[in-house]
């Protein structure tokens, strides 16, 4: 066995050099970019305890369930909402504008009819109060 000189100020100044590898290893530094980032963090999730990296893979799998289950809600709800409108509320909007246009024929045919006037004033009689009858 090699002994193990101890390293004090009385045993005087030390010399120490970098491993031959690390001397010429200037170029060596592009070699390093072979792994992918996937492999990278695969590799750094050693550092971590198995009861962190199983968390860590359980609420990761649970967070793109719960992504998939909005996505899947809001889906059919889109769809029922959409659905629902056209078939209970467009019927309504439809008859309402095919009773305003009726109006409008109306109103056209009586000012044909009976003059700017009446169709302006929508063929009503006037505003004015009954004459009073007499009892």
């Amino acid at each position: 066995m090699a002994e193990i000189e101890e390293l004090s100020p009385s045993a005087g100044p030390v010399s120490t050099r970098p491993p031959e590898d690390e001397i010429d290893d200037d170029d060596d530094d592009d070699e390093d970019l072979d792994e992918t980032l996937m492999e990278r963090l695969w590799g750094l999730t050693e550092m971590f305890p198995d009861k962190v990296r199983t968390f860590a893979d359980m609420s990761a799998q649970c967070s793109v369930s719960l992504a998939k289950m909005f996505y899947s809600f809001s889906r059919s709800a889109l769809w029922v909402g959409t659905t629902s409108f056209m078939i209970l509320v467009m019927p309504v909007v439809f008859e309402t504008e095919r009773l305003q246009l009726e109006q409008q024929q109306l109103q056209q045919q009586r000012q044909i009819l009976l003059g700017p006037n009446t169709g302006i004033s929508g063929g009503m009689p006037s505003m004015t109060p009954p004459a009073p009858s007499k009892i």
